[in-house]
């Protein structure tokens, strides 16, 4: 038989596509939000050691989810290839081959607490099923196989067809293979249609899976049977101030639409609010559960906080400030009433997410919060609805757990959080940190009179001063813009009379005790990026 690799390379991977949209389309059956290759994307991270999580999400910062699942998909039909070139040779291969990629896709997906186990068995082995039987067609359809073809179909045995093969192309012409009733021709032209066919039509499974998974409406609710009832109003929350008026420069309160988000979840878990409860267990006297209901019910406080991810390098983007509104964390805990040997609060969420802080945050005076708005609604649901933590001074890894299903007391040396295992400190203070917004690196600007403006922060400290130095010049102290509270960022900038050339602008900040930004440098890993951040600006006449 001639082989055509490349042919059979292009039949297996539209079978691959095939088999990835049947597995979307069947998961759509489960929970919503479903999907096999997320699941497959969420055990890639559960078992990627910190440093390499760390390195992709500097690279690709909030994109680092939908890059890994294309990255994914790449991979799945890149076997899908491989094994169309096999499967060209040994048919039988085929099956077995779909069969160990549905093995996986099945303990990936068992090991997902977002999936209904039994749709992860009827995806995967559907798409098993779906992959084996469409790459047979176009394998029968590559130019080449025409007699082999015929031989199979007539029934003969394998030295018969061996014998064919053979003679075939003396005793019969050329421009008239041999062929069977009922079997196609094997060109080129149909060969590229059958599989043009079925590349679309895997398309349109996958696209139909995502839609049917995406059913639910809303991203506020999550798609809940029931609608979340208003948040109550809190008097006395404090309007943001205008700032700064300098343009580029970061706002007061970050707008929801542009607020950060950086979590392990491939898929947004939904919940039904008639079924949620947020339970409170572990070292406590009376463990409790809540209904959504009934946390909206309790009295609230709306606070601006400034938060950060761990993974934000110096001048990165990975911070924000946010009105959250919620339950102070002290109400909740005394109510359960908290044994002694109760050190360490620990967040567990609906995704498999947990992280830990010392119980002691929620009684030493800053906001510690059940937060169930942002910004005067109910979460986002890629914000963490229907709950989730806000701890004020501590990055996200160890406390902001998103799509709260419990929060767990125990002792402080008994139980990790999901990053610790993996290299990161088990502690995590915001570090004190300042960033120039503008001008923009690399930017050119004109010279005379510029604005180098941006933020700084200190959660829980408050900021006292910014300084700005140009090139090799001393210090310079920059303007503040006005302080909402110490939890959160503040303005600064600084007028300057640039001159023409290319400059290097740095800064640094000094927080309310005195304490000045260490020059320092040193990475994210294990428990925040340290150094100053510089800017490299052009100046022209």
């Amino acid at each position: 038989m001639k082989q055509n690799p490349l042919l059979a390379a292009v039949a297996g991977t539209v079978s691959a596509a095939v088999a990835l949209g049947v597995g979307e389309l069947l998961s759509a059956l489960g929970t919503p939000g479903q999907s096999l290759v997320g699941s497959v994307a969420g055990e890639v991270v559960d078992r990627t050691p910190g440093p390499i999580i760390h390195s992709a999400i500097e690279a690709l910062g909030t994109n680092d989810k939908p890059v890994l699942l294309t990255i994914i998909v790449v991979v799945c039909l890149a076997l899908g290839a491989a094994v169309g070139v096999l499967g060209h040779r040994r048919r039988r291969v085929i099956a077995p081959v779909f069969a160990v990629a549905a093995l996986l896709g099945i303990g990936a997906g068992l090991h997902d607490p977002l999936t209904s186990r039994w749709v992860v068995v009827v995806a995967a082995l559907g798409a098993a099923v779906a992959g084996t039987t469409t790459l047979q067609q176009p394998l029968r359809r590559i130019p080449g196989d025409e007699l082999e073809t015929s031989a199979n179909a007539a029934g003969l045995t394998a030295s018969e067809r061996r014998s064919a093969l053979n003679t075939a192309p003396t005793t019969a012409p050329t421009t008239a293979p041999i062929t069977v009733p009922g079997v196609g021709t094997g060109n080129r032209r149909a060969f590229f249609a059958l599989t043009g066919a079925v590349g679309v039509g895997a398309v349109a499974l996958a696209a139909g899976g995502r839609a049917l998974s995406n059913r639910s409406t809303g991203l506020t609710t999550g798609g809940s049977a029931t609608p979340p009832p208003p948040l109550p109003e809190v008097p006395g929350v404090p309007s943001a101030p205008a700032g700064l008026t300098v343009d580029g420069i970061s706002p007061i309160i970050t707008p929801t639409a542009e607020f950060y988000r950086i979590d392990t979840a491939f898929t947004y878990p939904k919940v039904d609010l008639a079924s949620w409860r947020l339970r409170i267990s572990g070292l406590v006297d009376r463990p409790m559960e809540f209904s959504y209901e009934e946390l909206v019910a309790m009295p609230q406080v709306n606070i601006p906080v400034t938060i950060a991810c761990v993974s934000n390098n110096v001048g990165g983007e990975l911070v924000g400030t946010a009105y959250w509104q919620g339950i102070p964390l002290a109400t909740l805990l005394d109510a359960a009433g908290v044994q002694s040997a109760g050190t360490q609060i620990v967040g567990r969420s609906i995704d498999g997410f947990s992280a830990g802080f010392p119980t002691a945050a929620a009684h030493d005076g800053r906001t510690a919060l059940l937060a169930l708005g942002m910004n005067g609604e109910p979460l986002p649901l890629k914000h963490g609805f229907p709950a989730r933590l806000i701890v004020e001074g501590l990055y996200g890894y160890v406390s902001a757990t998103k799509w709260l299903r419990s929060i767990e007391l125990a002792d402080w040396d008994t139980v990790n959080g999901y990053w610790v295992p993996l290299g990161w400190s088990k502690e995590g203070p915001v570090k004190l940190q300042s960033r120039i917004d503008v001008p923009r690196s690399g930017e050119s600007v004109m010279a005379g009179p510029t604005a180098i403006a941006g933020v700084a922060w200190a959660p829980g400290v408050g900021i006292s001063r910014v300084e700005v130095r140009i090139d090799d010049g001393d210090w310079q102290t920059a303007d503040l813009g006005p302080e909402l509270t110490d939890a959160t960022w503040r303005q600064w900038m600084l007028r300057w009379n640039a001159t023409t050339g290319r400059h290097t602008l740095r800064v640094r900040a000094t927080d309310s005790t005195g304490s000045v930004q260490t020059s320092d440098v040193a990475p994210v890993e294990p428990n925040g990026a340290t150094g100053h951040h510089t800017r490299q600006v052009t100046v022209r006449a």
